[in-house]
């Protein structure tokens, strides 16, 4: 029987996404942190349940040819796969989604690529850092993995430079203003989060969240914010008052600049609000929506589709939405974020788009609009968050009865799991994709092409011409 402090020699067989290394002692799995598959290690349990075996290397006895050393001196276990080469993180992105696909959406084959990242390090648009007291001080940084302890971070590979400065720049604000960080335990103090965006087109905003104002300090705080990073293009204020852990809610004031960034994606520019979504890597977005196209019309151009309606659900700003309004008669995109409806608008209007809608509605909301309008969307497009769709969403997407449905998801279990509902309200997925949207880390984004399984028109005979009798004269 396994008991916490053992310790034992292994080989590991296998590795899960976290990049957690998968052995078998006494016939019970037992997970190693860092650890690769053929690599041979003495461990020591650190727990023990009725589900899994924890356990942490103590030597490498035999390392992977696929091993390399991590370079980020953070411990936040944000950057779960740096141990291992590039190529091998690839490889463990698409057999995970795969086999989400064959083991959870029952589905016979997985994707046929994965497209890696054009950048692996400081390739986000966007950080969400933390605030808390760390040794008497105000930090900024990343909650440990299954916990609520701060690792502060002085550099994030993942990050630009820019952004890290800009962080640094708010703690420093609050250390010399004695200004503490919110704490949600007791509900005391001020500073939440630090929001960050930025864009290829130049624009940097750093969104303070925080659960109250700073009164007579705000103009002093944009001060100091503006002379520490002249680089800024914004500065917003949130005043989050929710309990829990939502990092952006309630009211948002600019203190000073514009409060929206502007990306260029696939020949359009949009501008994004902090409520509304972006994806975090625009250059391998512009390779993942150039894709959704082509699996949303009946070819690469699209030309076929020139008098079609797509509906584009989940739209956010509207960048899937104005990408497919040159190949569709009309496309409408749908999202619950008013902000975020907002935003699309006025992008649809910045590039002079004139047939693309959009409305602040659900799902079930939007399909019961197109019933009474005796309308039928020839593709749908959906975007969800990583838990998925709702099961009846799925169930009113299929009542449309799209000739296509294009799935994108940042989660392959809910990805799977959608793709096993649409199957059995009769619908096959024909293509799948892999992007690798999050280099480093254990996250992998994946495109899924589904169409309406029709019967076959066609009526087959087997005949078996020994079996007729020949022709009298027939030799």
């Amino acid at each position: 029987m396994l008991t916490k402090n053992q310790r034992a020699e292994v080989r590991i067989e296998s590795c899960t996404p976290e990049g957690y290394g998968v052995c078998r002692l006494e016939g019970r799995a037992v997970f190693v942190a860092s650890a690769m598959p053929g690599e041979r290690w003495e461990i020591l349990i650190l727990k023990v349940t009725a589900s899994a075996v924890w356990a942490k290397g103590l030597r490498l006895l035999e390392p992977s040819s696929c091993r390399c050393e991590p370079d980020c001196p953070n411990l936040c276990g944000g950057c779960s796969l740096r141990h291992m080469r590039y190529e091998e993180e690839l490889r463990l992105k698409k057999e995970h989604v795969d086999d989400c696909l064959r083991r959870l959406g029952k589905q016979a084959v997985g994707t046929a690529v994965i497209h890696p990242s054009p950048l692996t390090e400081r390739y986000r648009n966007k950080a969400i850092f933390a605030v808390d007291t760390v040794e008497g001080k105000p930090a900024f940084g990343f909650y440990r993995p299954r916990t609520h302890t701060l690792v502060p971070v002085r550099d994030c590979l993942l990050q630009s430079e820019e952004c890290l400065r800009a962080a640094r720049a708010v703690t420093a604000f609050m250390e010399q203003y004695e200004i503490p960080p919110y704490d949600e335990q007791s509900g005391k103090g001020t500073v939440r989060h630090i929001f960050w965006r930025e864009s290829r087109h130049g624009d940097r905003v750093l969104c303070v969240v925080a659960a109250r104002g700073f009164g007579g300090l705000t103009s002093a705080l944009t001060a100091f914010l503006r002379e520490q990073c002249p680089f800024l293009t914004g500065i917003v204020l949130n005043i989050n008052k929710t309990w829990g852990n939502t990092v952006l809610a309630g009211e948002f004031y600019t203190l000073w600049g514009r409060p929206t960034v502007r990306e260029n994606l696939c020949g359009n520019e949009f501008e994004v609000a902090p409520q509304a979504f972006l994806q975090i890597n625009p250059p391998q977005a512009e390779v993942l929506y150039r894709k959704a196209l082509e699996y949303a019309t009946d070819n690469s151009t699209g030309e076929s589709a020139g008098k079609a309606l797509a509906l584009d659900l989940y739209c956010g700003a509207g960048t899937v939405s104005l990408c497919l309004a040159g190949c569709f008669r009309k496309v409408i995109g749908a999202e619950i974020v008013p902000q975020a409806i907002e935003n699309a608008r006025e992008n649809a209007e910045r590039n002079g788009v004139r047939n693309a809608e959009f409305v602040c509605a659900d799902a079930a909301e939007i399909a019961d609009r197109l019933k009474r309008e005796r309308l039928r969307p020839n593709a749908v497009i959906v975007d969800p968050p990583r838990k998925g769709l709702a099961e009846s969403v799925v169930r009113d997407i299929a009542a449309m009865q799209p000739d296509r449905v294009v799935y994108i998801s940042c989660n392959p279990s809910t990805l799977a799991r959608d793709v096993e509902r649409f199957t059995a309200l009769g619908y096959r997925m024909i293509a799948a994709e892999a992007y690798d949207m999050f280099p480093r880390t254990s996250h992998v984004e994946t495109a899924v092409l589904m169409s309406q399984h029709k019967p076959d028109d066609s009526i087959r005979v087997n005949l078996d011409l020994k079996e007729i009798d020949k022709t009298p004269g027939e030799t």
